[in-house]
């Protein structure tokens, strides 16, 4: 129902854009949001949009990564530029009233 791609690894500096592919009744009906989890630590929030385009971001990101969507095509993207070892983890999409989770994609900002 949620697909991530997009991830690899990079050099610090670098950028990737992740992309969530997301049913079309899910996308219909759902604020979408980016998480992340890195090795031994919880998930966590990183950015969201609603369904008419409002987005918010995790202050920690210091303005590094942009979320948007894409309604028509039912996609929802993470541009991460900047990246630093700090962000390597793997990145999730999720749908929040229906609470369902893609599988994941690996993000790394390694050196």
């Amino acid at each position: 129902q949620l697909a991530e791609s997009g991830g690899g690894l990079v050099q610090p500096g670098g950028s990737l854009r992740l992309s969530c592919t997301i049913a079309v009744d899910i996308s219909r009906r759902n604020p979408i949001a980016w998480y992340r989890q890195a090795p031994g630590k919880e998930r966590e929030w990183v950015a969201s949009v609603t369904r008419n385009g409002n987005i918010n971001h995790a202050d920690f990101l210091q303005g590094r990564f942009t979320i948007s969507r894409d309604a028509d095509r039912n996609l929802v993207y993470l541009q991460m530029n900047n990246l630093k070892p700090g962000d390597t983890a793997v990145y999730y999409c999720h749908a929040r009233l229906t609470n369902a989770w893609g599988q994941g994609t690996q993000g790394t900002g390694s050196p």
